[in-house]
């Protein structure tokens, strides 16, 4: 067994933990890191759907003033990311709870899966916000 505490140089020679230079970033492995980046970014939403939903309750003045706030087009694009970062969490905790039942672990299905869930994701995105801009409730957009 190696000595840990054999020394080179000045230095302990201990091995180096993986990390990203020298892992080949795979589509799983970056699906994950998003699935945990999309659960920051809906807290982060999340506080936001509070801010709309206290301004209701405070009165038209003040609601008016927030919705016409998201309604800009930096408010827009908070909307439509936060849109989709909950639609592709919701996706990926579904695969998620596919893998919990034991079954989608071979490589060809996970890699399947982990395109799946950015497609679908952008898909149903895409469709609700289309939905909405081409209903009546995108009149005013």
């Amino acid at each position: 067994m190696a000595d840990a505490n054999a020394k080179v140089g000045s230095q302990a020679a201990r091995p180096l933990s993986p990390h990203l230079q020298i892992y080949k970033p795979e589509v799983n492995m970056v699906m994950s890191i998003v699935h945990r980046i999309t659960g920051a970014a809906l807290y982060v939403g999340t506080l936001f759907l509070v801010w709309v939903l206290a301004a209701a309750a405070s009165g038209p003045d003040y609601f008016g003033y927030v919705t016409g706030l998201i309604g800009t087009w930096p408010g827009l694009i908070v909307l439509f990311g936060y849109t989709w970062a909950l639609l592709h969490h919701l996706v990926g905790g579904l695969r998620h709870f596919l893998w919990d039942t034991g079954r989608g672990f071979d490589l060809k299905t996970i890699d399947l899966m982990s395109w799946g869930t950015l497609a679908v994701s952008l898909l149903l995105t895409l469709a609700i916000w289309g939905y909405v801009l081409l209903s009546a409730g995108g009149a005013d957009l």
